[in-house]
């Protein structure tokens, strides 16, 4: 069976040291490590990251170097990201958040992890992305929160 190609938003890596959001990073990262997922990231997550605290940083230097892809930032995700903005699912001082959904979608991610529900885990702005997806021949996106991820039901009795 394939593993699920997770596009990993930096808030997911911040959240291991956030106190609300500490569990549902936690318990996410735990079963990347078990192998469930691949994680792909990109250079605007690298590079949000190079600011964030040490023990941030060490969550993505501590993940297994099969469990990663690094997709492109390339014109395509440029493009699509600039659609967004034409469209108003973002206003123009969240270029950044907009990347993050074009990389995801570009690079054909199973779903999207964000904390950010502001502009990113945000029941009206996923259907706008998606609008904006279909409309430029993209398949929609899946977005979630970490904690929509964590659980391990298969290894319970329910």
């Amino acid at each position: 069976m394939r593993k699920p190609r997770v596009y990993v938003e930096t808030s997911v890596f911040g959240g291991t040291a956030d106190e609300d959001f500490a569990t549902g990073s936690r318990m996410f990262f735990d079963r990347v490590h078990q192998g469930d997922f691949v994680l792909l990231i990109s250079q605007i997550t690298l590079d949000e990251l190079t600011g964030a605290p040490e023990n941030v940083q060490q969550v993505l230097k501590d993940l297994p170097d099969d469990s990663l892809v690094q997709v492109a930032n390339d014109d395509e995700v440029r493009a699509l990201a600039q659609a967004y903005l034409d469209a108003g699912v973002l206003g123009s001082s969240s270029i950044a958040d907009a990347l993050h959904v074009a990389t995801a979608t570009v690079a054909r991610a199973d779903l999207v992890l964000s904390w950010n529900f502001r502009h990113i885990v945000n029941y009206d702005r996923i259907h706008k992305y998606n609008g904006v997806n279909a409309l430029k021949g993209y398949p929609p996106v899946e977005i979630h929160s970490p904690l929509e991820m964590s659980y391990d039901y298969e290894k319970k009795d329910i």
